[in-house]
C-alpha cells in the first residue's frame, strides 16, 4: 500500500452551494464573495430575464441585504417557464447566502427566499376541459 501525500484541505469553501426550486424549474446556484455579479446560465441576470419583475425577483436576496457589491452568484437553471425560472434562482442564491453567513438567514427567513413554494398545476381530470372547469351545459 502506498502512502499518497496529504492534500491541503481548506477550512473554508471558495463558494457557497444550493439548490432551489419553483414549480418544475429547479435552480442550482454558486455564491462566493466578489463584486456583485449575478450570472444564469453563463449570462447577465438582466440578459437572461428580460421582464424586469422577473429581474427583480432572481436580485432579491441581494437587494433585501444590501450586499449587491459584496457578493457574487453564478446560477444553473432550467425547467419551467420564464417566471418559476426566476423564483428558483431567488430561491437557490437566498439558500447558498445563508450558507455563505448564517447571520443573514433570519432576514432571508422573514423575506421568505428560503421556503420552496410547493404550489403546482393541478392535474386535469376526465371528463373536464381543465382541472375543474366542467363542459358547459345545454337545457335544450
Amino acid at each position: 500500500m502506498v502512502n499518497k501525500p496529504a492534500q491541503k484541505i481548506s477550512k473554508s469553501p471558495q463558494y457557497f452551494q444550493a439548490r432551489g426550486g419553483r414549480k418544475t424549474a429547479y435552480a442550482f446556484a454558486r455564491v462566493l464573495s466578489g463584486k456583485g455579479e449575478l450570472t444564469v446560465n453563463s449570462k447577465n441576470y438582466k440578459d437572461y430575464f428580460r421582464i424586469p419583475k422577473n429581474q427583480k425577483a432572481a436580485s432579491a436576496p441581494f437587494d433585501i441585504l444590501n450586499i449587491k457589491d459584496k457578493v457574487s452568484a453564478s446560477v444553473k437553471v432550467s425547467g419551467g417557464g420564464i417566471n418559476a425560472q426566476a423564483e428558483a434562482v431567488r430561491n437557490a442564491v437566498a439558500r447558498a447566502l445563508a450558507k455563505f453567513d448564517v447571520n443573514l438567514k433570519s432576514a432571508l427567513r422573514r423575506a421568505g427566499f428560503l421556503t420552496r413554494d410547493s404550489r403546482m398545476v393541478e392535474r386535469k381530470k376526465y371528463g373536464l376541459k381543465k382541472a375543474r372547469r366542467a363542459p358547459q351545459w345545454a337545457k335544450r
